[in-house]
C-alpha cells in the first residue's frame, strides 16, 4: 500500500483519525538534583501528576488539529479519572469502557537538572485490553493506528493486540513507536509486527538496536557526509510492509525520513531543555496530525520537530503546543 499522505484514503469523506492502542498511564514526575546512590535518599525539588504515555501522543495530535481516539484500556479510580479528564479536555474520544476491577497504573519519572529522565513503571488497568475492546475504535481505511513496542513486551497485551491488528482493513495505516523494548523481543513477535507496520517512528538508539539485532550493517551504507540517522531510516524501510515510511529522531538535531525511495534529513530546532519527558511522543503526535491533514512527510516532520522543540521548554508530558504556537514558532525561523 502507499503511505503517501496524498493517497491515504478516508472513510465517509472524513480525514483520517489518529487512534492510539497503547498504555495511558499517570506520570508521577519528581524533579531531583541527582539520582541517589542505591539505598540512599535525595530531596526532591518538585512533584506533579500528569496524564502520560499514549495520552501525550494524542494530546499533541489533537492540538495540531487531528481527530483522535484512545482505544486502550483505562481503569476505575483516581488515576483513570485523571486520564479521562485529560483526554476529554482536548476533545479526544475514548472508545472502550472503563475496566471496573482496578485503577490505571503509574509511571514514576525522576527528572535531573540536565532534563535526563529515569522511569519506574507499574502495571494496572491499562494492560487489560482484549481484541474486542480494541475493536471499539472501529478502524476505517486511512486511519492512523498507533502501536507501542511496550504493548508487545507483555503477553497480556501482546496477544490481543496482534490478533486485533490482523483484522484491520488493508488500508489502515499502522504506526509503530518501538520503544526500548522492541529490539529485544522474540524474533517471531518482531517479525509479525514489522510485517504489518506502515510507519516506523523512533529515536536513533531504538533504530540502532533493531538493526543490530537483525545484523543489518549500517556503517557500510553510510555515504560521505551523510548523517547516520538518514542511513538508519533507509535501512529500516525494507524490514517492514511494502512502501513503509521510516522516521528516525535525533533529539534537538532533528530527524530523518525515508519515504518513496528517498531519504531526507529534516533539521531540528535546538533549545535549552527544561524537561524532555514526552518530547518524542509530542513529535509523533504532531507528525501524525500533519499527515492526517494532508502534509508531505518532510513537511510533517518539520512541524513535528518544531512541536518537540517547544515542548522541551515546558514542564510535564502534557505540554504539547497548539497549531497556532507551532506556526508562530516556524515563522520566526
Amino acid at each position: 500500500m502507499s503511505t503517501d499522505a496524498s493517497h491515504i484514503p478516508s472513510a465517509s469523506g472524513r480525514a483520517p483519525r489518529v487512534i492510539h492502542t497503547g498504555q495511558a498511564l499517570v506520570d508521577e514526575v519528581i524533579e531531583v538534583p541527582a539520582l541517589p546512590a542505591r539505598g540512599q535518599n535525595v530531596i526532591a525539588s518538585s512533584v506533579a501528576q500528569y496524564a502520560g504515555g499514549a495520552v501525550t501522543v494524542l494530546l499533541a495530535a489533537a492540538r495540531l488539529g487531528a481527530q483522535c481516539v484512545h482505544a486502550g484500556a483505562h481503569g476505575t479510580g483516581p488515576h483513570g479519572d485523571l486520564i479521562r479528564a485529560a483526554l476529554a479536555a482536548d476533545g479526544i474520544a475514548v472508545s472502550a469502557p472503563p475496566v471496573t476491577t482496578h485503577d490505571t497504573g503509574v509511571c514514576v519519572v525522576l527528572v535531573e537538572p540536565t532534563a535526563e529522565r529515569t522511569f519506574v513503571t507499574t502495571l494496572g488497568a491499562e494492560r487489560d485490553i482484549t481484541a474486542q475492546s480494541l475493536a471499539t475504535a472501529d478502524v476505517q481505511a486511512g486511519d492512523l493506528v498507533c502501536v507501542t513496542g511496550y504493548s508487545l513486551a507483555v503477553q497480556q497485551t501482546r496477544d490481543p493486540l496482534l490478533a486485533w491488528l490482523a483484522t484491520l482493513p488493508e488500508e489502515a495505516v499502522v504506526v509503530l513507536d518501538p520503544g526500548a523494548a522492541f529490539a529485544g523481543l522474540p524474533d517471531a513477535v518482531r517479525g509479525a509486527m514489522l510485517a504489518r507496520t506502515d510507519v516506523w517512528t523512533s529515536n536513533a538508539e531504538e533504530a540502532t538496536d533493531l538493526l543490530a539485532a537483525l545484523s543489518v550493517s549500517v556503517e557500510a551504507s553510510v555515504e560521505a557526509s551523510e548523517r547516520e540517522i538518514v542511513a538508519h531510516a533507509r535501512e529500516l524501510a525494507p524490514l517492514m510492509r511494502a512502501g513503509a515510511i521510516t522516521i528516525v529522531r535525533d533529539g534537538a538535531e532533528g530527524c530523518a525520513v525515508h519515504a518513496h525511495g528517498e531519504s531526507t534529513y529534516v533539521p531540528g530546532f535546538p533549545r535549552t531543555p527544561i524537561d524532555t519527558n514526552g518530547a518524542g511522543d509530542t513529535h509523533t503526535g504532531a507528525l501524525l496530525a500533519g499527515i492526517a491533514d494532508g502534509a508531505t512527510w518532510v513537511d510533517a516532520c518539520r512541524r513535528a520537530n518544531a512541536a518537540a522543540a517547544i515542548k522541551v521548554t515546558r514542564r510535564g508530558p502534557t505540554a504539547a503546543p497548539t497549531a497556532v504556537e507551532v506556526e508562530e514558532f516556524l515563522r520566526g525561523k
